[in-house]
């Protein structure tokens, strides 16, 4: 647990453009130049998920000092320079005006102790990868997993903001003791001691409990958020493999509880996922997929793999979420969904996009737009419910984004608040978010403000620190253009605003 003091007194002066590192970059896009800065880690043994979105970052000034993975690749690659001569400040003076905060995490105004950990939905935030990358085995459901448990220490340094995503109904102790009730009359017993007891003659009633239970822990996601459902979830999940291990004397009810116990554990996985658990969620991610392997279930293997490629992605792990989602798609072709396919297609444009290869991620964009086309079918997994036209378009606005290109994934990202169901607010605020960022990084400070603004207006319907980090990451890069129209507003709105607890 780590906690931290920041208020909106302390906020730090407007960044100094980084010219020095800006002329080392000569010609090469911000994505070609991050490309170029992977390959020289992976030179001298060092794992650093650079993107144009961290190259950029670094020239506007935000990163004073890089942190000692960024600080050896960078002068392998420009030998006989100091950090000084790349245009960065001293580590001694970045560590004495922050002691408790990394020098690349983003600030965050927040008042009280927050969970660690690492987010980075739409890949705002690069990530340092340490370990050596291995070649996965496609027949070992476990292999996707291997190289993530040691990571995560590390990827807690890098973000210092709690990344649930609760709403304001939740906030308040009548909406969670709601939510957990919502967990109790499934069927499915909500507390180890009795998820622990033995459980005789199961049959169809257990397996419709089951299915049931994972409805509405998605009917509570879409709601409340994963962050307080979490924990609640995890005992159903618990009582679902003990009705596994006592056996069943009908194959069907057999197949259903596998099927349905293989997608609580995704459920649950999804959750800790957008909590930002992700060594959690890796496990019970593992555990949907081996479940998947055992009962033959292809349907569910390439559910499993498909929040596998969206986990590896937001781990910073692009060359995994591409394998992960090409896995998906293998298993998933035969099942006759197009609008899996369509987003399993997604899934691979942002390992592409992760990985700065445009051909790539334009070629998967395409094919998962032509099969979105196809319309629905019948063949349509349940759990795809939230894919629609603004799911898809955000998806693409984050690749885009990824590879530097503000413009189109602005662009995106406008349709995808648009379309988004008014229903949804924390989806617009987040999808309207992301618009902001996108604005205020291709230099439009002006639109990108009235954005911030109409996500600030936003915020007293919706608590997400996701939303806030986010928004605090577009205030930063708006501080050098405080004279374009709207954007000093913003900026004073947005530094006397509440921040989530």
């Amino acid at each position: 647990m780590a906690s931290s003091e920041l208020t909106s007194s302390q906020s730090p002066r407007p960044p100094r453009p980084n010219f020095a590192f800006r002329q080392l970059r000569g010609q090469r896009s911000p994505a070609e130049f991050a490309a170029a800065v992977r390959r020289a880690a992976r030179e001298i043994g060092e794992r650093v998920s650079c993107d144009a979105r961290y190259v950029g970052r670094v020239e506007a000034g935000e990163i004073r000092c890089p942190n000692y993975a960024y600080e050896r690749v960078f002068l392998h690659m420009f030998p006989g320079r100091t950090l000084t001569d790349l245009g960065f400040a001293p580590r001694s003076s970045v560590r004495g005006r922050r002691a408790l905060v990394d020098e690349d995490a983003p600030l965050v105004h927040i008042t009280s102790p927050v969970c660690a950990t690492g987010e980075t939905w739409g890949a705002h935030e690069p990530y340092d990868q340490k370990d050596s990358l291995n070649p996965q085995d496609p027949q070992d459901p476990y292999a996707a997993y291997a190289a993530y448990g040691a990571q995560q220490n590390h990827e807690n340094d890098e973000i210092h903001e709690e990344s649930d995503v609760l709403r304001r109904a939740f906030m308040t102790g009548g909406s969670a003791t709601m939510a957990a009730a919502s967990l109790g009359p499934l069927g499915l017993p909500i507390d180890a001691a009795a998820a622990e007891r033995p459980v005789r003659r199961v049959g169809g009633r257990e397996a419709d409990a089951l299915e049931e239970a994972v409805r509405r822990i998605r009917l509570l996601d879409d709601r409340h958020g994963a962050d307080g459902l979490y924990r609640r979830a995890a005992a159903p999940l618990r009582a679902a493999y003990e009705l596994l291990d006592a056996g069943t004397t009908r194959q069907a009810t057999g197949e259903r509880l596998h099927s349905g116990a293989g997608e609580l554990a995704i459920s649950v996985g999804w959750l800790a996922h957008d909590s930002g658990r992700f060594d959690d969620a890796r496990s019970h991610y593992a555990e949907a997929l081996a479940t998947a392997r055992m009962a033959g279930d292809a349907a569910l293997e390439a559910h499993a793999f498909c929040n596998t490629s969206f986990l590896a992605r937001d781990a910073g792990r692009p060359r995994e979420a591409v394998r992960a989602a090409q896995a998906a798609q293998r298993v998933a072709r035969p099942l006759g969904s197009s609008r899996l396919m369509s987003l399993l297609a997604l899934r691979e444009a942002g390992g592409w996009a992760g990985l700065a290869d445009r051909t790539g991620c334009e070629q998967a964009l395409v094919r998962a737009q032509a099969l979105y086309d196809r319309g629905r079918s019948d063949a349509d997994p349940e759990w795809m419910s939230f894919y629609g036209e603004a799911e898809l378009e955000i998806l693409e606005a984050q690749c885009w984004s990824m590879l530097g290109n503000w413009q189109r994934a602005a662009r995106h990202a406008g349709r995808a608040a648009q379309l988004q169901d008014p229903h949804f607010t924390r989806n617009i605020a987040l999808y309207t978010a992301e618009l902001a960022d996108d604005l205020a990084r291709g230099g439009r400070p002006d639109e990108a403000a009235t954005a911030g603004m109409r996500v600030l207006d936003l915020l007293d319907q919706v608590q997400s620190s996701r939303v806030q980090t986010m928004l605090a990451g577009t205030a930063r890069v708006l501080l050098p253009h405080r004279r374009a129209r709207g954007v000093s507003a913003f900026l004073e709105r947005h530094a006397s605003a509440p921040r989530t607890a």
